[in-house]
């Protein structure tokens, strides 16, 4: 119990700074004086001397001394010395006089006494006592009996806690200050004004950052800084894992390091974070090996992933051990990616099970891909059941792979949607597609434009078409006419062509070559031809056809041919039989009549024919 007066109130944090040579002289010299002076004054019988001589001896340690004073000037109505009375006696063991003492002064109006006395109270489980007590501390002014009053009452769930919390931070106490700023923290990630818990597991090689939620409230960064500023450490995290959401690394970093040096490993490991991304990553690894040795988890796991990427495997693992040895799940999950990589697949799924059963959903996703692989897909399913349903936006794609492979679509949307709704792009991508198959084009395009957003070539190549679908019919450019402003279809084509997507490259092409633009058509076309496209093909030999380069033309038509593009084949028995040489040209003929389509077919079986017939003339 913190000793505690009015007239003579000791240091209530119990700690006491401490002076150095001259200065430590001057005050050891002037408190001998100044007791000298009490001790005169209370043998001549001064109350007041009495009182403030107990206390300093008290606050010395020299508790038989203080005793006698203070009896006395309780003895006669000193209010103070009643409370310091209380004080010693709650030191020596005997806490029930203790608190008759403490009652005598809170009776009295000390303040001190009645928070000394509520305390009393709460230890025995007295709460309707306590908060009595507590409330008439608090109700004068106390700081510590507010602060000790929103305890009670927010352990009670009182919504007047908030209040006296309040009352405590805004008269200087550090904690209440801390605890004020996490319950505004706590609210606003409720309320939806915050990212969720940047704190807990997660997936990723080397986990998460490693410091707590860090809401955008002005108020709570306020009281986070003000208990930061007192030497709260846990303060200092918060208030650095703000400003660092803010961008403000530099004054993220200066609080990171004052809260990892008074010894919160957590912030050293979000100081190395910060370090790492700065692209410092010796004192990273300096720092995370600071709190890793302090038992956080996640520095464990950060060690971990660097000595990975290094190819350092084995000490790789044991840093990983380490953060499972500390309670973090993810260096289970950690351990299985590791041997995963290195082949190990037996005990790839021991670690992912283990971090799987203690809950790491990513692990569970992990594992059930495994055994996926491994051809047991009926031992995949729950897992990746279990993943899903613990908010695992890729197990919700699986899920919805798994399903469609067997033909269950209606399950296979279900996953897909949810996956989707948390900003899955290939979900949103199938989505989309189903959504196109039962004929919903205004929730296909919604979907669409989703997962184009989100980076799908696929994605952007289909909303293409479905926009492109809808436009009025356009009229053939001519010689001289300005060329035509680029649609919103023709945009996302682009796009998915600048991303490799052969179709829509083929598309670009042809929407290049309508507005007369013949070298970027021709751009496109090469493009998707050389990556395999073999209408890309054909589209750039007749363009270069067009343009009267029928040789080259009939290389491109060669490969288009040669990869089953049957309109292909017949331009090439045309050219062939141009040229006079009726064999190839008949061989390439048949095998546009085999290859089709119909109308194709039925054009090269009369060229065949006739060429035939000109060969045996």
């Amino acid at each position: 119990m913190d000793v505690m007066g009015d007239k003579a109130t000791l240091c209530e944090t119990g700690r006491f700074v401490q002076p150095t040579g001259q200065e430590e002289a001057r005050d050891e010299t002037g408190e001998a004086a100044e007791e000298a002076r009490q001790r005169l004054a209370a043998e001549a019988g001064d109350i007041e001397a009495m009182s403030v001589l107990g206390a300093m001896l008290l606050r010395r340690g020299d508790l038989d001394g203080a005793e006698s004073h203070l009896r006395a000037a309780t003895a006669e109505g000193d209010r103070a010395a009643a409370n310091n009375l209380g004080v010693l006696l709650h030191q020596r063991g005997y806490a029930d006089e203790a608190a008759g003492w403490w009652r005598i002064a809170a009776v009295a109006g000390s303040a001190a006494a009645a928070h000394a006395l509520g305390r009393h109270h709460r230890e025995r489980g007295d709460e309707p006592a306590a908060e009595y007590w507590l409330r008439q501390s608090a109700e004068q002014g106390h700081v510590l009996g507010a602060y000790a009053l929103a305890d009670l009452l927010e352990h009670r769930g009182d919504d007047d806690a908030e209040q006296w919390m309040r009352v405590a931070a805004e008269r200087g106490h550090r904690e209440a200050a801390y605890r004020l700023a996490r319950t505004l923290d706590r609210r606003t990630v409720h309320e939806g004004g915050a990212v969720a818990d940047n704190g807990v597991g997660g997936a990723g090689r080397a986990g998460p950052r490693g410091y707590p939620e860090a809401a955008s409230d002005e108020e709570a960064e306020q009281w986070y800084r003000q208990a930061a500023a007192r030497g709260h450490r846990r303060a200092a995290l918060h208030l650095g894992a703000i400003l660092e959401r803010r961008g403000e690394l530099k004054e993220a970093g200066r609080w990171y390091l004052t809260s990892a040096k008074d010894g919160e490993p957590r912030a050293a490991c979000a100081l190395g974070f910060l370090l790492r991304d700065a692209g410092d990553e010796e004192s990273a690894a300096v720092w995370w090996l600071r709190a890793a040795q302090d038992g956080d988890g996640n520095a464990a796991n950060a060690l971990g992933a660097l000595h990975a990427e290094r190819g350092q495997t084995q000490t790789a693992e044991r840093w990983y051990r380490a953060a499972m040895d500390a309670g973090d799940v993810n260096g289970a999950y950690n351990l299985g990616l590791l041997c995963a990589e290195q082949g190990r697949t037996t005990q790839a799924e021991q670690w992912y099970r283990r971090a799987a059963y203690a809950g790491h959903r990513e692990a569970a996703n992990a594992l059930a891909i495994l055994l996926l692989q491994g051809g047991d897909e009926t031992g995949a399913e729950p897992w990746f059941s279990k993943a899903a349903e613990a908010g695992s936006v890729d197990a919700a794609f699986n899920l919805g792979i798994l399903y469609a492979k067997r033909g269950e679509d209606a399950a296979a949307l279900r996953w897909y949607e949810r996956a989707a709704a948390a900003g899955h792009t290939e979900a949103a991508l199938q989505v989309g597609i189903a959504r196109l198959r039962d004929g919903d084009e205004l929730e296909a395009e919604r979907h669409l434009r989703c997962a184009a957003g989100g980076g799908s070539a696929e994605a952007a190549y289909r909303l293409a078409a479905v926009l492109d679908a809808r436009r009025p019919p356009v009229s053939p450019h001519e010689l001289g006419e300005p060329s035509q402003e680029k649609s919103e279809c023709e945009e996302w084509y682009e796009r998915a062509a600048m991303q490799g997507h052969r179709r829509a490259q083929v598309r670009v092409g042809m929407l290049a070559a309508a507005r007369g633009d013949v070298v970027e058509a021709a751009r496109w076309y090469r493009e998707a031809a050389e990556a395999g496209s073999r209408n890309g093909a054909f589209n750039l030999g007749l363009l270069l056809a067009r343009e009267g380069s029928e040789p080259e033309a009939a290389v491109w038509w060669t490969r288009a041919a040669d990869a089953g593009h049957g309109r292909a084949a017949l331009r090439l028995a045309l050219v062939y039989a141009r040229r006079g040489e009726l064999a190839e040209g008949q061989r390439w003929a048949d095998r546009a009549v085999t290859l089709g389509p119909s109308e194709v077919a039925e054009r090269a079986a009369r060229l065949r024919d006739a060429l035939r017939e000109e060969l045996s003339a």
